[in-house]
């Protein structure tokens, strides 16, 4: 098969040791670029975040980003698809993050704003570990009273990409995801037993796939995509070719076409010289 698009997963799958780009994978995946296939980074992650690693990539795709809520095209800042969260589900989101006492982040195009400080600071930190940390313009903001959430939202009800919660207990997120299932207008996806990501209803990396592959004109079989986690399985199940890395959830690995090796032992560049000589 002669693929024409390969989305690829942050995260877990291109990230390896220290959250960083292996020579190995970066060299794999300009080969391949230059051969004229997109090169689709396609992350949970906030946009900057997103696009900064595809221009580290050396790439001139698109970029989807917050799972699926936003695929952009960064050349020209066209939205060639988005689904951002309504202010109503923002107002049910916010009432229950409150009830049940997690830390949380809403996400914009290029903010991250924190329900507290030690989120914030935490993020940053987490943050500082990336590759070009000093080039994400991420910018940071705290707000702490919920009736100050309630304004920032209908000032930007029409900018929120996704929502991600944490807490240390991991029981407490199994609570909230029991009861997110009572807000009809909202996706969310597992991050881990101490996470949970939340975006709009409708919103998944194979829906904004599917979006940027019509915007091209190609077909879902001329697809290759690579992933690790819950968020990925819309996108490996769509793609002509789906690749689950060795450290994928079984979930994933049980749908996918192919297993490859692991994040840490270059998967990446492994399956794209597997597939596309």
């Amino acid at each position: 098969m002669s693929y024409k698009m390969v989305c690829i997963d942050m995260d877990g799958t291109l990230l390896g040791k220290g959250k960083k780009i292996s020579t190995v994978n970066k060299n794999s995946i300009k080969r391949v670029h230059d051969k004229g296939i997109q090169i689709v980074v396609t992350t949970g992650r906030i946009y900057n975040n997103a696009e900064y690693f595809s221009n580290f990539l050396g790439v001139n795709s698109p970029v989807i980003a917050a799972n699926g809520a936003i695929v952009r095209d960064k050349i020209t800042n066209k939205v060639i698809y988005e689904n951002t969260i309504s202010l109503n589900e923002c107002l049910k989101l916010i009432d229950l993050l409150y009830e049940m006492k997690v830390f949380f982040h809403f996400y914009t195009l290029g903010g991250i704003y924190s329900s507290s400080i030690i989120t914030e600071v935490g993020t940053k930190i987490y943050m500082t570990k990336q590759v070009g940390y000093e080039n994400l313009k991420i910018n940071y903001h705290v707000i702490k009273d919920k009736k100050k959430w309630k304004e920032f939202f209908e000032k930007n009800h029409n900018q929120i990409t996704k929502c991600i919660a944490f807490s240390i207990k991991p029981e407490k997120i199994a609570k909230l995801k029991e009861k997110l299932k009572d807000i009809e207008g909202i996706v969310y996806f597992g991050s881990g037993s101490r996470s949970v990501e939340i975006g709009n209803k409708g919103v998944s990396k194979g829906t904004a796939v599917k979006a940027l592959a019509e915007y091209y004109g190609i077909k879902r079989e001329e697809i290759m995509a690579i992933g690790d986690n819950e968020n990925d399985l819309s996108m490996i199940e769509y793609a002509g070719l789906g690749v689950a890395m060795g450290n994928a959830i079984e979930p994933l690995k049980e749908i996918a076409d192919y297993i490859t090796s692991t994040n840490v032992d270059d998967g990446v560049a492994k399956a794209l010289d597997k597939f596309i000589k």
